[in-house]
């Protein structure tokens, strides 16, 4: 990764394990790619800090040209503290609290350049936050296309009937009504977002055509006030299963239907996260330990004409589901390497488990070398990683190194064990 050697940042004292790496050069190659996929019309890729809110990733995309779509004040306050202007922040959530419409609507000359409006019931509390700070607050109805037959896991899918996200769109004209009505709210844009971890445009397109559809019909009443149409991220990678589709496809493809709808005038905004990072990212961990069993003879069972016993193999490592929630939450597979491995060494299948007591906490089976390597990397693991982590069983949040120019630019160390003894005698 960028030419550093992961075996000896693993063996570093400075650094040691489990700690997250992170390609920086990597990370903004991807966001000048996708840049490209716009050919020059307007646009705005809205980087999802939900997905990894490091602060040097958020300075390398803003350095791209990238804002940022945040979902919680404390996410606003970090972009903002980054360096990314207001009026390129789209605020997303279904349940903003009070005082975090508040710092949306205050911050910058205009407040943030869209609070995204995910029910009419929102409509009403934007309207009076604004007038009580005496501002109008820009906003953009983020619409629910119903799309059920959605390409991901159940868990991170957002755009059918079932889901707590956006404005039905039977109810888009009482929507368009409750903001008519509301003179301290701006409609400048319109959004939608379907899920995660799409590996081919189907569904992208499906939600695209469905909102472009309410643009269009709504245009006669908004028009002169609409800036741009949102159809947000999702796109996905390869986490070793193949992903036939690139996130520039999904740009082009939604360029394409935008101008198909006679929308074509609008910038176009995306809410990428997973695909700038995940793949520009590893979690580097020890193996603890192994552990070899055999099935055991259970009673009553005639072992002669039983099958042989086997052996099982299980690889414990430092790393567990505090720190990468991914397997356990979504039973997502991410690729785990040894960081040295001698040319034609004799490899086993493993069985590759953390030290958090939960049976959940259990990465999958990988071929490994049948000699326990010392360190391994955990692949594609730029999203969803560290954001996710917690302090379970009292474990310390793993540390972080940021890597530019082939060298090591930044890193923050992994918190000590007994500050969370500190914490909870309290």
């Amino acid at each position: 990764m960028s030419g550093v050697d992961l075996a000896a940042l693993a063996r570093d004292p400075a650094v040691g394990t489990p700690t997250y790496v992170y390609d920086l050069d990597a990370i903004a190659g991807e966001a000048r790619a996708l840049a490209a996929a716009f050919g020059g019309a307007p646009h705005l890729v809205a980087y999802a800090v939900k997905a990894n809110s490091a602060g040097p990733i958020l300075k390398t995309l803003l350095a791209e040209g990238c804002g940022a779509d945040v979902v919680s004040g404390a996410e606003l306050a970090l972009a903002l503290a980054c360096g990314v202007p207001a009026e390129k922040i789209v605020y997303s959530g279904v349940a903003k609290l009070d005082d975090e419409l508040d710092r949306a609507i205050a911050c910058g000359a205009r407040g943030v350049g869209a609070i995204q409006l995910e029910s009419i019931e929102e409509i009403v509390r934007v309207e009076r936050r604004a007038q009580a700070q005496g501002r109008v607050a820009r906003v953009s109805a983020r619409m629910n296309p119903s799309v059920e037959e959605i390409d991901t896991h159940a868990h991170i899918a957002t755009g059918h009937d079932d889901a707590k996200f956006g404005i039905p769109l039977d109810d888009a004209g009482a929507a368009f009504a409750a903001i008519k009505a509301a003179p301290h709210v701006e409609l400048v844009g319109f959004s939608s977002h379907v899920g995660s971890q799409f590996t081919s445009t189907a569904s992208y397109v499906a939600a695209a055509r469905a909102l472009f559809g309410v643009v269009r019909d709504a245009r006669a009443e908004h028009g002169r006030s609409l800036t741009f149409v949102d159809t947000g991220g999702g796109f996905g990678i390869d986490y070793g299963a193949g992903c036939a589709v690139h996130p520039a496809d999904f740009v082009r493809a939604a360029r394409a239907e935008q101008s198909a709808y006679g929308l074509g005038d609008l910038a176009l905004y995306v809410e990428p996260g997973r695909s700038l990072v995940a793949a520009h990212g590893v979690l580097l961990a020890r193996v603890v330990q192994d552990k070899r069993a055999l099935t055991h003879h259970r009673p009553g069972v005639d072992h002669a004409a039983a099958k042989p016993r086997t052996c099982r193999q299980w690889l414990m490592i430092d790393a567990g589901m505090n720190d990468l929630l991914r397997p356990a939450l979504y039973q997502a597979r991410h690729r785990i390497v040894p960081l040295e491995q001698r040319r034609g060494e004799p490899v086993a299948a493993w069985r590759v488990v953390g030290p958090v007591c939960e049976s959940s906490d259990d990465f999958g089976e990988h071929e490994l070398p049948s000699d326990p390597p010392r360190d391994v990397a955990i692949l594609d693991a730029g999203a969803y990683g560290f954001t996710m982590a917690s302090r379970y069983n009292g474990r310390a949040l793993p540390a972080e190194v940021f890597l530019r120019g082939g060298k090591v630019a930044q890193q923050s160390p992994r918190a000590a064990s007994d500050e969370w003894v500190r914490e909870r005698l309290m």
